[in-house]
């Protein structure tokens, strides 16, 4: 825990002294007042997070952290498992939605092994390209039956992901997204929001990568079976994260406390991105006011854990593939955001007269 509560310690509350002066100056662009909507918004944001009066997302990483989940044992997902190590390599070879996005907006992508279940070509594992290897179990344990994984690897999938963003921190970020792969984690992802929100799990869960209305019910049980007999604790997040999480799930929540701390804004994808984003708000709650909600998915839980941090998705375009391909969209916004703040003349510096009533 060592290295989750000296990250948690370094975050500190963003910037609204600079907020102030970023107000002042949107106000005096050439433009009506509020014109830009939330685009003003999400520039002074940045300026809070980064406290900086003129921030620069030119550093865009976004990190895809891919892990099995034993819980597949019970018919919960439309996918073998195996899709998830080929999905990875669909990664590393470039042909994956979210590489095609994220050369879209220029952003890098980091693609991690948090939990595989099977292993990746020597080939791949070569510092600094590839894949990262961060492998803490060949998946999780089937959390139907049992914890997902002891205490002592839910701690090490956090504390992993605060090195990747670390390891990768030294090359300069910007601005981070969030992005998964795994089979079967919409189900840990629906737990998880089951226990934080207290919402009923008929609520939460939705149909993942496309489930039949049996299936869907079937998914429905096995959560409802899982949350009786592992009893997490809604106090305690760790104990949360080992009895229905996933490794990715604690990877992505370690990236958030990292980026927090290192005041970076980071952009958080759809349902599973939001499942980690609960863990990491409800270890550290300041992490909210650096987290931006690129998109609303089209699980029904994620809505709700939105609601539940009180961010507001700036998209909502029916999209549920995660992999980081709503980050991708959000940091692009993100950037014309901070680019209006930058670069968009005032009434002065134009010539441009002002308003008189």
């Amino acid at each position: 825990m060592d290295k989750i509560n000296s990250t948690v310690k370094k975050i500190n509350a963003i910037d609204h002294s600079i907020m102030q002066k970023t107000q002042l100056r949107l106000d005096n662009l050439t433009k009506p007042l509020g014109s830009l909507g939330r685009l003003e918004e999400l520039a002074k944001l940045i300026a809070g997070i980064t406290a900086k009066d003129n921030p620069e997302l030119k550093n865009k990483v976004i990190f895809t952290l891919a892990a099995d989940h034993g819980v597949t044992e019970e018919g919960i997902s439309a996918y073998p498992k195996e899709v998830t190590l080929q999905m990875l390599y669909n990664f590393l070879n470039g042909g994956a939605g979210i590489n095609v996005l994220a050369r879209h907006v220029g952003a890098k992508v980091v693609v991690v092994d948090m939990g595989v279940a099977g292993e990746i070509g020597e080939e791949w594992r070569i510092k600094g390209q590839g894949c990262v290897n961060k492998k803490i179990a060949f998946g999780t344990m089937n959390f139907a039956k049992g914890p997902a994984m002891s205490r002592a690897e839910a701690i090490k999938s956090i504390e992993s992901g605060i090195e990747i963003f670390e390891e990768e921190f030294t090359n300069g970020i910007d601005i981070v997204g969030t992005g998964e792969m795994g089979i079967g984690n919409t189900t840990a992802s629906s737990a998880i929001a089951a226990v934080f929100t207290a919402k009923p799990v008929e609520e939460l869960v939705g149909r993942g990568a496309g489930l039949n209305d049996s299936a869907l019910n079937n998914k429905i049980r096995v959560i409802k079976k899982a949350l009786e007999l592992n009893q997490p604790d809604s106090k305690d997040p760790i104990d949360v994260l080992s009895k229905v999480g996933g490794f990715e799930i604690g990877g992505l929540a370690g990236i958030i406390l990292a980026a927090s701390a290192n005041r970076v804004p980071v952009v958080i994808d759809g349902f599973i991105s939001g499942a980690a984003a609960l863990l990491a708000y409800q270890i550290e709650p300041k992490v909210k006011d650096y987290m931006i909600a690129a998109h609303c998915s089209v699980e029904p839980g994620h809505r709700i854990m939105l609601e539940h941090m009180r961010l507001r998705p700036l998209l909502d375009l029916d999209m549920r593939l995660g992999e980081g391909t709503g980050a991708a969209l959000g940091i692009n916004i993100a950037e014309a955001a901070v680019k209006i703040l930058t670069q968009m003349a005032t009434f002065g510096s134009a010539k441009v007269s002002e308003r008189t009533k």
